[in-house]
């Protein structure tokens, strides 16, 4: 068999590809597919909107947290055994879900699924790059599995409330069991063992890990508590505040630590910093313009809720057939340009929300598709980059912190939109304003997210111009 970086096409380890391909559609499908059936969930378990809430909380708590960890271990003791012992973890959990006959025990079925979304999807990004020694060839692949899980994330929520009609919720999770032998078939078979040669030697650092994770599930957990306790509350300030301090502490360790989970030296190469900073700027947009689009479309349009999801669709079709624009652009102007211009249409499309979004859908859809579109350019190209930028023997946890950014983005994404919208006009968030009052406050929104958008682009861009 070929060593891994010989391949020449994608035809070559399309087995490879199948089974990285089945573990993104995992991680997309996941929450997507099972929000549709919350209600159903409640009902049966008698559980309450809070417990309903950590039913998907719990997923991307530990999901997000674990990924640095994980990641660390996976450059250490195999990229590929770490992953299939995953896929063999996430098939058992979702069996478990036939047991279920409690809340509690459905949110710690969520948690074990997590834990292996943390063991598996940092693996798909840093295999696949290990399939190719050629660049473009390394961005097909990469475009080509995330095709898959967005098409997942698309079709999610209609596939899944077409099974409820038919099937029990339970059926929802266990789709994953065929997910994941797929994966562990694909991935088996196509991906050689790691070459011990080829694995990172220093002892993982356990403070290090206890850190970094603490500060992720606090950074996941604050804009939850912003949006579930509101502005007023202590909860989510002494939340953010014990985030931050477990982030400097994290630093500190990191800084003085023989053995570092995280060479901040490595996070700080050009192409490694501009790449996790235009991904990260990419998932603080999409994530707080779909929360805004969503309250918009019905509190300052008056569009009931089916009309909203339909309005949703320029960012679905664009997320979906960007991947069209991918190797055009980069043929053109090469990875780390391509990187530079996606990231500045996510801003572009922040900035046309901001200014032209109360004026009509039609400003609303410009600037869905212009985020996703620079979106699904950004995800690709700016993961590629870290790993262009970072030891062969460091690609898992490169790959654990593009996720990681963007997971974390995601959530400040989120808490941010709402905070402003709470802050700015305090009945917003249920609906009880004026609609010209409820589009005042999204254009505040929109304005803090494109300030804040274009910072990390900008700084994404200044550390990128050391690399090109």
């Amino acid at each position: 068999m070929r060593s891994p970086v010989q391949s020449r096409s994608l035809a070559e380890v399309w087995p490879a590809l199948a089974g990285l391909s089945a573990v993104f559609l995992f991680e997309m499908l996941d929450n997507s597919i099972l929000n549709v059936a919350l209600p159903t969930i409640g009902r049966e378990l008698a559980a309450s909107t809070t417990t309903l809430q950590w039913v998907t909380g719990a997923y991307s708590v530990v999901f997000g947290g674990l990924m640095l960890a994980f990641g660390a271990l996976a450059d250490r003791v195999g990229r590929r055994k770490v992953m299939l012992t995953g896929l063999v973890l996430l098939g058992v959990a979702s069996l478990a879900t036939i047991f279920v006959t409690a809340a509690w025990q459905l949110i710690a079925v969520r948690a074990l699924m997590g834990v292996a979304a943390a063991m598996t999807t940092p693996g798909s990004l840093a295999l696949a790059f290990r399939l190719f020694d050629e660049d473009v060839l390394r961005v097909r692949a990469t475009t080509l599995i995330s095709t898959v899980g967005l098409i997942g994330l698309a079709v999610g929520p209609t596939a899944g409330g077409l099974a409820l009609t038919i099937a029990p919720w339970q059926a929802l999770l266990l789709v994953n069991v065929p997910v994941a032998a797929l994966a562990y078939l694909g991935i088996r078979t196509g991906i050689p063992a790691d070459d011990p040669d080829g694995l990172h030697r220093e002892p993982i650092d356990v403070a290090g890990a206890v850190l970094g994770t603490a500060t992720i599930v606090l950074a996941l957990l604050a804009p939850t508590f912003f949006i579930e306790a509101g502005t007023g509350s202590a909860l989510p300030w002494g939340t953010a505040a014990a985030a931050l301090g477990a982030g400097i502490c994290f630093v500190l360790r990191e800084k003085t630590a023989g053995h570092p989970l995280l060479d901040l030296e490595l996070v700080a190469r050009p192409l490694v910093s501009s790449g996790l900073a235009l991904k990260a700027a990419a998932g603080l947009a999409t994530a707080g313009l779909s929360y805004l689009v969503t309250l918009h479309l019905q509190f300052g349009l008056g569009w009931a809720p089916a009309q909203a999801a339909l309005g949703m669709l320029p960012q679905v079709v664009v997320l979906i057939a960007g991947g069209a624009l991918i190797r055009p652009l980069i043929t053109r102007v090469g990875l780390t340009k391509a990187a530079w211009l996606s990231a500045a249409a996510v801003v572009c499309g922040l900035a046309v929300y901001t200014v032209f979004g109360g004026l009509g859908y039609a400003g609303i859809a410009v600037a869905l598709a212009l985020v996703a579109a620079g979106m699904r350019v950004v995800g690709v190209v700016a993961g590629t980059n870290v790993m262009r930028g970072l030891p062969s023997d460091r690609t898992t946890i490169g790959a654990a912190l593009v996720d990681t950014s963007s997971e974390v983005t995601t959530g400040i994404g989120i808490a941010l939109s709402g905070t402003v919208l709470a802050l700015v006009f305090p009945g917003a968030l249920s609906g009880a304003l004026r609609s010209a009052d409820f589009l005042t406050a999204t254009s505040y929104a929109g304005l803090a997210l494109t300030v804040l958008s274009a910072a990390l682009v900008g700084f994404g861009i200044l550390r990128g111009r050391h690399s090109a």
